[in-house]
Parts: structure tokens; sequence; C-alpha cells
């Protein structure tokens, strides 16, 4: 194919991956945001050419050892929802963006080994990056039959990698908090892996069925080569050995890999949505290595007598029987394959560049002077700038280091350097007694071992190092059996692990460490209040503080948190002395913009913070942990006391007030009524008897009858569709819907009138499960009934927040809202027939006064109720809907 035709053809297919991007980002719709298809198809990231072409070349060349590879993460997977689940909890309520945050943060907020990790992770994934633009590259000229270029001016992969760098460079940096989801992105990646399986899918059937006769005639074929049966059994002992250390170095991949971590942990919006991984991620590893056997022999097979690159079989057999259309596709297959690896993995390590290196060691004094603009606009900067220079580092690094190397050694040693992380990442979950100083040290001897036994050999050609490799020292620890590969990850990560041990047994860690320890290893018991169990003892004035955080979020955003957490723990304004949970509260506001440690150190620069005993952290955590304990039963019992209070006193008032409710409901239709009527008839007599007025005026008159006359229809329409619900001749149609998707749908309308209104609306999703039993049209109408009276009565600019949470077998929505504060004498009338606030933003009171009573009886019809209470800022209303029995024993389950 003419190159230029491939080119045109690839900056189409990246421009389809930008339309995506841009799409999902400005869409948000739920098909992109909820969708745990997408989220696993995210995690076929991991997928990269050294999947779609290395792993071809190692079967031909090696055997079963590609399967390793895949084998690792397989075997790993079931874990994952205890695991994943508890590594996502910890970095939700911490704000953690990268893997270096994570491992940092749990070590004491250490800016040093925070620095440390980015630095391995780089060393580490830039080659990586680099095997993906050598893949991309020699496939460039394998399609279009042309040699690689030393002047990369005149080399077409060059702008493939420009372009690459530009689009990640753009879409990488949406936000300036590194902890927000990537939507546009992620969705981009898991198109491409939906469409490299199928790409590799119809390889693999064109090979087996257009090329061979099948299965059985591939291996019936293949079985005759004279190394067939060598390769394709574990070789004793040694290959045993070997396997299995390789199926542990990419068990150890799959958590630590940046880009893994990234769109495991950083991009997972719901953690059910690991349910669905769970099946998917082994099922799609699967399907992939199902047809690696039969084009792997199946090329050894056609290329027998002639020198080709194994690792380019999947584009060689369709090119011998001059199949281009295949051969493209397997290109774009691969292509798919890099591109999502380059893309993830430079933001990955853009975001740790900036917020573990260049930030922290560079910046901070700059950020301190100058204004939100100035530091947001420096912080897209330095990640832009560094997604770009990392992708063309890896240009460089394929270009001058790597050209005669194979995709799977390449591969291989980056597997090796990153599982250097994994004692001490391990630990932070598992391990209390882990310390900064054994992760350190632990890290840094086996990064020295993997340099000399594995980077020098690897990317050096003189003999200098090979002769280092062969001297007596390695010679001494060398064990039979073990591939080089194998022999070096053993003992790096054996010296690892020993050193990380036996210097945390034989150090103290401090109080900061035995904190976030304790918070690592119980986070299910403190996801809840996990502010309440950060221990910090000193002075520090809020006022403070502020001034730190308006230089990163500005004055409003600042003010916005404030208000929130003020709301969270019952605080007034007059308070000016920060506590503990202030703290917390404030380094995790602007952990995701300059990460973890940074936020850490600016924090420190304006309090004044004393020294804690261990015994005393270990205290105020188990205090901390019972008081949560006992106050959520001593809650529940109130909750229960004052429903049964609630009930006993409604049952006598309503024995009390049920005579009276007749003529009272009469009074209020006549005087409802009356208005509407009056209006019409008043303008009507204006109009009979003034036939002189101008046709301005007469217009005028004319739309206020109309008006008015739709006032008089809703009136009468509300108060029938109200006796309705009350003599309950309305039959309800109750079944399962997704609660969350019915909340959508009720806002949509909406949307127009909180951006003219500049209304701040927010969700809060506190469910496991989202199915439950209820009409929805009712349950929509409930929803814009209270949205539309939080509209009336929120200022401009004002905020309004929906929670959904569980709480005593039962599904609570609370729909908040900044608003004027319902008069205390009217609070127990607010949900009467015609009862109309005099308190709202509007000139006269709107609508026909029964929304809310119709909301009431809505809820009552479905055994659920809903009240309202008056906040420090504004007005929560509470809506509750029963759980069904067979939903609460599973969560007991």
């Amino acid at each position: 194919m003419n190159s230029y035709m491939l080119f045109a053809l690839v900056v189409l297919y990246l421009g389809l991956l930008f339309f995506i991007a841009h799409f999902a980002e400005k869409k948000r719709s739920s098909f992109w945001v909820n969708n745990p298809y997408v989220y696993a198809l995210s995690l076929a990231v991991y997928c990269s050419a050294w999947t779609y072409y290395g792993s071809i070349g190692v079967a031909a060349n090696q055997g079963l050892e590609y399967m390793a590879i895949y084998i690792g993460p397989i075997i790993i997977i079931p874990a994952w929802i205890y695991i994943n689940t508890k590594i996502i909890r910890i970095s939700r309520v911490n704000k953690i963006s990268s893997i270096a945050d994570f491992i940092s943060l749990r070590y004491g907020n250490s800016r040093s080994l925070s620095a440390l990790i980015a630095l391995v992770c780089m060393i580490a994934i830039i080659p990586y990056i680099s095997l993906q633009i050598k893949a991309i590259s020699e496939t460039f000229h394998l399609i279009t039959e042309t040699d690689q270029s030393d002047n990369i001016l005149f080399d077409s992969a060059t702008y493939v990698v420009l372009i690459i760098a530009l689009f990640s460079s753009y879409y990488g940096t949406k936000y300036v908090d590194a902890s927000e989801k990537r939507l546009g992105i992620i969705s981009a990646v898991a198109v491409e892996s939906f469409l490299k399986l199928i790409f590799f899918i119809i390889l693999g059937i064109f090979v087996v069925y257009g090329v061979f006769n099948g299965f059985e005639d591939i291996y019936t074929q293949a079985s005759k080569l004279p190394d067939f049966a060598a390769k394709n059994t574990f070789n004793g002992l040694e290959g045993s050995f070997n396997w299995f250390l390789m199926s542990m170095l990419s068990m150890s991949a799959i958590f630590l890999l940046p880009r893994q971590f990234h769109t495991a942990i950083i991009e997972n919006r719901k953690e059910k949505h690991l349910r669905t991984a769970i099946w998917l991620f082994p099922l799609y590893l699967l399907i992939f290595n199902f047809f690696v056997f039969p084009i792997a022999w199946g090329g050894k097979i056609l290329f027998l007598n002639e020198n080709v690159n194994a690792e380019l079989y999947s584009i060689l057999i369709p090119q011998k029987f001059g199949n281009t259309f295949i051969a493209v596709m397997v290109f774009f297959g691969g292509l798919s394959a890099c591109i999502s690896m380059i893309i993830i993995s430079s933001i990955s390590l853009s975001i740790m560049l900036s917020n573990n290196i260049i930030i922290p060691y560079g910046w901070l004094d700059k950020f301190k002077i100058n204004s939100d603009v100035d530091n947001t606009k420096t912080i897209f900067n330095i990640r832009k700038i560094s997604i770009f220079l990392l992708i063309i580092t890896g240009f460089i690094f394929y270009k001058y280091l790597i050209v005669g190397k194979t995709l799977f050694s390449i591969g291989l040693v980056s597997f090796v350097l990153i599982a250097q992380l994994a004692p001490s990442f391990f630990g932070a979950i598992f391990w209390r007694r882990g310390t900064y100083a054994g992760s350190l040290v632990g890290i840094l001897a086996g990064i020295i071992i993997c340099y000399f036994g594995l980077v020098l050999p690897s990317f050096s050609d003189n003999f200098i190092q090979s002769s280092f490799y062969n001297s007596s020292v390695f010679s001494f620890f060398s064990i039979p059996y073990l591939s080089p590969i194998s022999q070096i990850f053993f003992w790096s990560f054996f010296v690892n692990i020993s050193l990380f041990t036996l210097i945390s047994t034989n150090t103290l860690s401090n109080y900061r460490e035995r904190n976030y320890a304790e918070l690592y290893a119980d986070i299910d018991d403190y996801i809840q209040n996990h502010e309440n169990a950060y221990i910090w003892k000193g002075t520090a004035n809020i006022s403070d503080i502020k001034k730190i955080l308006v230089k990163f979020l500005g004055d409003k955003k600042t003010q916005q948190a404030l208000k929130i957490f003020n709301l969270k723990y019952n605080i007034t304004n007059e308070n000016d002395t920060a506590d503990s949970r202030f703290i917390k509260f404030s380094e995790n506001l602007l952990s995701g913009r300059i990460g973890t440690a940074s936020a850490k150190i600016l924090i420190e620069g304006v309090t004044k913070e004393d020294k804690i005993s261990l015994p005393e952290v270990l205290k105020i955590l188990e205090e901390s942990k019972e008081n949560i304990s006992l106050n959520k039963q001593l809650s529940e019992q109130s909750s229960q006391l004052l429903k049964l209070s609630d009930e006993l006193q409604n049952v006598n008032e309503h024995l009390v007030v049920k005579d009276q409710q007749k003529d009272e409901f009469l009074d209020s239709v006549a005087h409802e009524l009356r208005t509407p009527i009056t209006a019409i008839r008043a303008t009507s007599e204006i109009l009979l008897d003034d036939e002189d007025m101008p046709p301005e005026l007469k217009k005028d008159f004319l739309e206020n009858i109309i008006s008015e006359s739709d006032r008089l229809t809703e009136i009468i329409n509300d108060i029938l569709y109200l006796d309705k619900l009350e003599t309950g001749t309305i039959s309800l149609n109750i079944k399962e819907n997704n609660i969350i998707e019915t909340f959508k749908k009720s806002v949509k309308p909406l949307i127009h009138l909180f951006e003219k209104r500049h209304l701040h609306h927010s969700e809060v999703h506190l469910l496991e499960n989202e199915i439950f039993e209820y009409d929805e049209p009712r349950m929509i109408q409930v929803f814009q009934n209270i949205l539309g009276n939080a509209l009336k009565f929120t200022n401009d600019q004002g905020m309004i927040q929906t929670k959904f949470q569980q709480k005593e077998g039962q599904l609570k929505i609370s729909i908040f809202n900044t608003g004027k504060t319902i008069p205390e004498e009217d609070v127990e009338f607010i949900f009467d027939k015609f009862y109309q606030s005099k308190n709202q933003n509007l000139r006269k009171p709107i609508g026909s006064g029964l929304g809310l009573a119709i909301c009431k009886k809505i809820m009552i019809a479905q055994n659920g109720d809903i009240e309202v209470k008056n906040k420090e800022i504004g007005v929560t209303f509470e809506i509750y809907l029963p759980i069904k029995k067979d939903e609460e024993k599973e969560e007991m389950i």
C-alpha cells in the first residue's frame, strides 16, 4: 500500500478517536458514564503491542512461555473484588491520582518516596512506550513495503507519533484535578480495545480457515517441525520454574503498571463495575490468546525457510497471500493497542512527573504568590508539556537504543522494574508495620540490581556490562535452571522484600505513618468518617488555610467547599480554629491538583503541628472507631424511636382533625377557585366596556384571561388527582427501576433553568444497588415538584445537592437547596393542601398549592414518605422508599 494513503487512513482513524473522545466528554450520556463494559474494556489497555505482536513471536520462538504473561492476571483477577475495592476506597477518600501518591501517602506522605516511585515508573515505562512506537514504525513500513529512514523528518512514523502526542496532551489535561475521571479518553480506549480484539479474531479466522483447513491441519503440520515438541512443553523443572516466575511477574504488573492503576482505580466510577470486570477482562484475555498459537505456528510453517521476524507474522501471513485488506486491518488493530498504551501511560506518568517531582521540588513557592488562574494555567501547561515530552522521549529512545531489540524482551525488562514497587504497594494495604525507611531502601536495592542485571545488558551494545553480569559476584548467586530475566526478577524481588521487612520491623514508624497504616488497613471502618480518623494536633486558623485554598480553587469554589464542610460537621462561620478534620479536608482539596505530598507541605506552611506519640495515635483511632460504631447504633435507635413517636402522634392528630378536614378543604377550594375566576371576570368586563381599547393592551388582557384559565384548569386537575390518590382509585404501576436513571430523567428538563439561574447542581451516590421497586412516572413527578420548589426558593448561584443512600432498610433521597428556610411555624403545614410559602424568590406565589400535598400522597401510596427539614443555610427534602425483603437479605449475606 502507498505510504501516503496509509498515513491518510491513520490520520482518519485518529480523527475518529478524537471524535469519540469529544462526543463522550461533551454528551456525558449514561452509555459512556455508567457503563461497566466501557470500564472493563478500558482495562484491556494491558494488551499493548507486546500482546498484539510480541506474544506471537514468543509462541513461535519460545513456545508456552507467552501464556505466563496472561495466566498471572487471570489467576489474580478473582481477588479484585476485595483488593481493588479496598484500593478504590482509599484512593477516593484521599483524592489520590497516581500509584506514586498511593504508596507514598501510606508511608507518611513523603515527598522523597513519591519522587522515587515516580522515577521508577518513568524508567520502567518510557522504554515500554518506545516499544509501542517501534511496533507502529515497523508495521507501517512493512505494510507500505518501504525502508525505515534514519532521518526522522522523512519517516512517516514520526508524524504519527506527533499526532498521538498532541492528542494525548489535549485530552489528557482536560481537568486540573488529576483525580477527575477522563471520560473522553477512557471511552476512546474502550472503543480501541473492542476494535483490536475484533481485528485479531478476524485475523485468526483467516489464518485457521482461510490459509489452513482448521486447527487440526495447523497442529498436524506444525507437529512435524523439529522444535515443536520441545517448545510446547514446560521443559521439565527448568521451564516450570521460569513459567511460574513469569506468572508471578505478570500477576504483580496487573496492579502496578501505571496505566493499569489509572484505568482500574482512578477511572473507576462505581465499585460495582468491578463485578463486570472480573469476568469480562479474563474472557477478553482468553479470547485474545485463543488464536496466538495457530497464528504463531501457522507462520512457522509458511516461513520455514525464510529469515523473517516472527513478531510480524500477523501482517506477513495475509501479505503472503495478497490480502492487503486483512493486513491493513491487523495494522490498525496493532495501532489501537499501541495508542491506548501510549495515551494512558503518558497521562499517568505526566501526573507523577508534575505532582511528585516538578511541583514539589520547583514550583510550590511560586504557587503561593500567584493567583488561582495563573496557578491553574501553570499546572495545565506542566502536564501538557510533560505528556508531549514523555512520548517524544519514548520516540528518541526507540530510534537510538532499542531498534534491534525484540518487543518481548523490552516488555519483560519494564515488568521487572515496575515489580519493585510490589512489596511497598501490597504492604501498604495489608501490613501495618511497614515503614518509610523499609519501603525506600527496598525499592532502591531492587532497582540497583535490575539496573546492573537487566538495564545495562539490554540497552547497551558494548560488552563491559556483560562482563560485570558474568562476574564472580553474579556467578555466586546464580540459580540453576533460571533464565536471566527470571534470575534478576527473583533476586531483586527477594532482596527488596527482605530489606523492606527487616528494616520495617526494626525501625519505629512516626505517628503519621501509623495513622495512615490504620486508615489503609481498616478503610471499610473509616470510609464514612475518614476525616475524623485523621490525627493531627496543633494550632491552625481556618482563615490562613483558606488563603492557600484560594490560590488553587479560586474564591468561589473555596467558599462552596467551606460551606459544604460546615454543613457536614455543623460548624458555624464564626469559628476560625482549624481542627484535624479541616486539615484533612483541605489537603484533599489540593491533592488532585498538586499531589498529596505538595498539599501536605503547603498546609504545614501555615500551621503549627505538635508531635503525637504512637500509643496516643492508636488510642485516638480506637476511640474514633468505637465512636463511629456507637453513633451508628444510637442514630438507628433514635430514628426508630422518633418514627414510633411520629406514628403515634400522627394517629392521634388524625383522629382529632379528621372531622375538620372536609370543611377546611371546601373553604380552601372555594378560595383558590375564586381568585382566578374573579380575575377572569374583571378582565372580561373591562374588555366588554371599552371597545376602543388599544390592540396591545387588549392582547395583554386576553393573555391574562388565558393564563388565569390555565391556572384554574391546573387547580381543578390537581384537586381531582389528589382526590383519586386519597381514595386509592389510581392504580400504581410499581416495578423494578433504576433510581439514578429515573432521577436523571426528572432533572433533564430543568437543566437549562439551573444554568440560567447559575445554580450548582450535584449528586452524591452512596448506593451499591440502584434497582428499587416504585412507580417511575409518579417518582418523576415527585422529583420535578421538589426541584421546582428549589428553583423558586434558591437565590442565583446557589447550590442544589441530591444524595442517594440506604438507611434503616429504606432508600433515602435527600434533596438539599441553599434557599430561604421555611418559617418554623409553617413547617408542619408544608404538605397540607393549598399551602404556599410567602418566602419564595418570586413576586407572588405561583402554582396550585397542591404540589407538595400530591408528593406526600404519592410517597404514602408506595409505602414511603417525604419530610422537610430546615438546615442552617437552606432546606432539605427527604424522600423515603422501602426496600424489598430479599434485597435486605442479600445485603446481610
